[in-house]
């Protein structure tokens, strides 16, 4: 009876011995075939580009021209659901005022809206 071991490492070996020989007697590839091998990956970044990754960088330059437009008195919604009144802005921070007196310093980016006043 033959090991089990024994069985595997024959037909490992017979595998090799037909791959390599049929490797040595190929024919360079054509550059339509490479074409077509890479037309797929090629099709795949494409479709990424317009479902992920544009609709992502629009969004995300909307909200950098929100932050850039922040001003004294807009009322605001932050990222943890917090709303307020804009009291200052520096750099990075806003100073927003969520009750009378009530004022707490907060990152620029978590300011996620700001609301529309009806007229």
């Amino acid at each position: 009876m033959m090991s089990l071991e024994n069985l595997f490492i024959g037909t490992a070996h017979a595998q090799a011995t037909t791959t390599t020989s049929t490797v040595t007697g190929a024919q360079p590839a054509s550059p339509a075939s490479s074409l077509q091998m890479f037309l797929p990956m090629i099709l795949v970044f494409v479709i990424f580009y317009f479902l992920l990754i544009r609709p992502q960088s629009k969004q995300r330059k909307q909200h950098q021209d929100l932050l850039n437009t922040l001003k004294k008195g807009d009322e605001v919604v932050t990222a943890g659901g917090i709303h307020g009144k804009v009291h200052g802005v520096a750099d990075n921070i806003v100073t927003l005022e969520i009750a009378d007196n009530v004022r707490v310093k907060m990152d620029k980016q978590q300011i996620t809206s700001v609301k529309t006043l009806a007229a």
